[in-house]
């Protein structure tokens, strides 16, 4: 049993425990303590090892947009039986998946595409600025951060001239223009893309960073700000008194808590009804192919969007991922999903692989019927708190849903409107 001081503000001598040590859970857990208070971090594997460990690195506040948008059903509908498509939908009888899927089609107009993109602006605004201060003051050692920019590169001329109507979107609502870049600017810009793209859009804002390096530098700052960690270390239930919980019960013992924080990404979904309220999240399988960098390698991060996979160079490394696939927790590593980065990668660059691979990667994305994420009480308890749902950007919003999560925790006067990330808007 762990019984340590958890807030000066409270004088608890009971620590917050923080459920889940991926990105936002380290975040969470620097944030609260940065605020004074005692903080124990459990997690049902190792520190960092779930989607925080194999993504592509990016911090993006040009990800404004959600996927639940106009016209996203119709054309995931034509691509689903393709074989190549970077979207599927493995059949299965899971109700909370259709159901998740029905929530995410309602959610697919302009109204609600707009609503969420404010949400979401607000949080990876907010996580790009306090990014920039960690790494500018050296709280987070070396993660081979880079402020380049991040390229959306077309190959279809149609495709790249519809974007003009979202960035005129992005500029207007959003404050956030890209570079329009017609094909000889964008290979002058990046001599590693062949001549078959028809263009692409530059947000000069953007970051990216090697994940490992960042959850590794994450741990760190956790031993220096004393913060235990208890890994392998799996939550089971809770102590309730009334709205309450008192302590959580592990399979390393019994935790006495003041309050509880959840950042348990995809996970999140098998709380409910511990937690007693809805939680729509569902797992979305992401892959990843990390090799070292090819010779010609690309100097900016970029997405090839109309084939929805991602390249990331780094100082050390050169990554392709994506994809998104619906199948559950199943933990195959699919050669098709796979092959279906380098295949990608092949058309576009001219040094699209290289030998040895360091690593194949899968990881489940925990993705919001709503692509908002979860931050907030949990309406059944007075002191359990949920920071989740944060889809394929959870490395983007990680440090703004600490700070948020802290400010609410410790009674401050919260830097951005936490309204719509509070769990009873489903």
């Amino acid at each position: 049993m762990i019984t340590r001081s958890s807030s000066k503000k409270s004088g608890s001598q009971k620590p917050i425990v923080v459920v889940g040590a991926g990105v936002v859970g380290a975040a969470c857990a620097h944030h609260l303590a940065s605020a004074g208070c005692s903080v124990v971090l459990i997690d049902r594997d190792k520190f960092g090892s779930g989607c925080s460990h194999g993504n592509c690195g990016y911090v993006s506040p040009s990800h404004i947009l959600p996927l639940c948008r106009p016209g996203a059903i119709s054309s995931s509908l034509k691509t689903l039986f393709l074989r190549n498509s970077p979207f599927k939908i493995r059949p299965r009888l899971d109700i909370h998946t259709w159901s998740w899927l029905v929530r995410f089609a309602l959610r697919c107009n302009q109204p609600n595409m707009i609503q969420a993109g404010h949400a979401r602006h607000a949080l990876l605004d907010s996580s790009r600025r306090l990014y920039e201060g960690m790494m500018q003051s050296h709280l987070l050692g070396d993660c081979e951060w880079e402020t380049r920019g991040l390229l959306f590169v077309y190959h279809k001329m149609k495709s790249f001239d519809d974007f003009s109507k979202t960035n005129e979107l992005l500029s207007n609502e959003f404050g956030l223009p890209a570079r329009r870049l017609d094909s000889s600017e964008l290979i002058e810009l990046e001599p590693a893309l062949k001549p078959v793209v028809a263009g692409g859009w530059l947000y000069e804002g953007d970051a990216h960073l090697r994940p490992h390096l960042l959850m590794d530098s994450w741990k760190a700052l956790m031993q220096k700000q004393d913060i235990p960690i208890y890994e392998n270390c799996e939550f089971l239930d809770f102590d309730v008194s009334g709205k309450g919980v008192e302590a959580v019960q592990t399979t390393q013992g019994r935790i006495e808590a003041d309050q509880v924080v959840f950042a348990t990404g995809s996970w999140s979904r098998h709380m409910q009804s511990k937690l007693r309220t809805r939680i729509p999240v569902e797992p979305g399988k992401g892959y990843s192919i990390t090799m070292p960098r090819p010779n010609r390698c690309p100097k900016f991060p970029m997405l090839f969007e109309d084939h929805k996979v991602g390249v990331t160079p780094t100082e050390g490394a050169y990554r392709l991922g994506s994809t998104m696939e619906f199948a559950g927790f199943d933990q195959t590593l699919r050669e098709d999903r796979l092959t279906l980065l380098s295949e990608t990668a092949k058309l576009y660059l001219h040094d699209p692989m290289t030998d040895p691979v360091l690593e194949r990667w899968y990881g489940w994305r925990p993705m919001s019927c709503d692509e908002v994420p979860l931050i907030g009480r949990v309406p059944r308890f007075n002191n359990v708190w949920m920071a989740a749902g944060h889809g394929m950007l959870g490395l983007s919003m990680a440090t703004a849903t600490g700070k948020l999560i802290s400010e609410m925790l410790t009674n401050d006067v919260p830097h951005i409107d936490p309204t719509p990330y509070r769990l009873d808007r489903f």
